[in-house]
C-alpha cells in the first residue's frame, strides 16, 4: 500500500529558529522553506536518502495553523507525526473502504517555495482515528515538483534515517493496523530482556518503525518519541556538534552489536535524538 515513510513532521513555535537549530545539527541547509497559504502554516524541509524532515509552524489562519497551536499547546515542541507515501492514493483509500474504514474525501496540497516561487503539488489522504490512534498521519501521493536531492554530504552529517521509535500500549492491535492494514513488513516481535519490554521492528524503505509497548489500562494508543541519524563517522559529528554549541553525550557502543551512539541533548526542539554509525 505504501511504498515508502515520506517524511516526519516536526511543530515547533517559532520556525526561524528551530531552522537554526537543526541546520547545526545535521550540519546543512533545508532544501526547502515553504508556505501552506490554504492550511496556514509555512515549513522548513531538510532533505535525506531516505525521506525528509519537516519543521512546522502556524503563520496564519487555516487547519494547519489549528493543528499545529493545538498540539504545541497540548504537548509542547516536539514530534508530531509522519507521512506514508504512495504512488496510487486513489487504490491506498480503495483498499482501505474494503477493509471497513471510513476515510475522508482526498484533498489537494500546495506548497510554495519562499526563495524561487518553486510550486509542489500533491494529495492527500488523512486518515481515521482508528489507524491513527494519536499519531497526526496521513498518506500522500506527489503530483508536480519535487525537493532537490540531497547533494554529497560531509561524513559528520546525517545522510539517512535510521528508525523512528513509537510508543505504545497495545503491541497487538498495532500490528493488525500497520502490518495487517497498512502491508508495512513486520520485521521482528521480541521480549527485550534489557528493558523487560516488548518491542516491534517494521521495515519500510530502508528505516525501521521501532515501536516500544508499555501496557496500562488505557484506551489503546500510540506517540511518536524519537528519532535515530545514521551517520558515517560519529566521532567527526560529534566535534563537529561540540564546536557548534550543541550538548551532546560522549560516543559509546550501541546495544545494538557493532554499532556506536550518541545522544543529543540540545538544539532538538523536544525530540529526542539519537546518532548511530554502523560499523559493518
Amino acid at each position: 500500500m505504501f511504498a515508502r515513510l515520506d517524511h516526519l513532521i516536526v511543530a515547533v513555535k517559532d520556525l526561524k529558529e528551530a531552522e537554526n537549530n537543526y541546520k547545526k545539527l545535521f550540519g546543512f541547509t533545508p532544501v526547502w522553506k515553504g508556505i501552506h497559504k490554504d492550511w496556514g502554516t509555512s515549513n522548513s524541509l531538510f532533505n535525506f536518502e531516505n525521506t525528509y524532515f519537516e519543521l512546522l509552524s502556524a503563520s496564519g489562519n487555516g487547519e494547519g495553523a489549528d493543528l499545529v497551536n493545538n498540539y504545541l499547546a497540548q504537548s509542547g515542541e516536539g514530534l508530531m507525526g509522519m507521512v506514508f507515501a504512495t504512488e496510487d492514493i486513489n487504490s491506498a483509500s480503495d483498499s482501505l473502504v474494503e477493509k471497513g474504514f471510513l476515510v475522508e474525501e482526498l484533498s489537494n496540497g500546495q506548497g510554495i517555495n519562499n526563495s524561487d516561487q518553486h510550486t509542489r503539488k500533491w494529495k492527500n489522504l488523512f486518515l481515521p482515528p482508528e489507524l491513527t490512534r494519536g499519531i497526526f498521519s496521513f498518506v500522500i501521493e506527489h503530483l508536480d515538483g519535487n525537493l532537490p536531492q540531497l547533494k554529497e554530504l560531509n561524513a559528520s552529517s546525517p545522510h539517512k534515517l535510521d528508525h523512528v521509535v513509537i510508543n505504545t500500549n497495545d503491541a497487538d492491535g498495532f500490528i493488525k493496523i500497520y502490518r495487517d492494514t497498512f502491508n508495512i513488513r513486520l520485521a521482528l516481535d521480541k521480549f527485550i530482556e534489557h528493558w523487560q519490554k516488548r518491542m516491534l521492528f517494521f521495515r519500510l524503505n530502508k528505516t525501521t518503525i521501532e515501536v516500544i509497548e508499555q501496557k496500562d489500562d488505557l484506551p489503546s494508543n500510540d506517540k511518536m518519541w524519537g528519532l535515530a541519524w545514521e551517520v558515517k563517522d560519529i566521532k567527526k559529528a560529534h566535534t563537529r556538534l561540540v564546536a557548534e554549541g550543541i550538548e551532546v553525550t560522549p560516543v559509546q557502543k550501541g546495544i545494538k552489536e557493532k554499532t556506536l551512539v550518541a545522544t543529543i541533548k540540545s538544539h532538538n526542539h523536544n525530540v529526542p535524538t539519537l546518532l548511530i554509525q554502523h560499523l559493518d
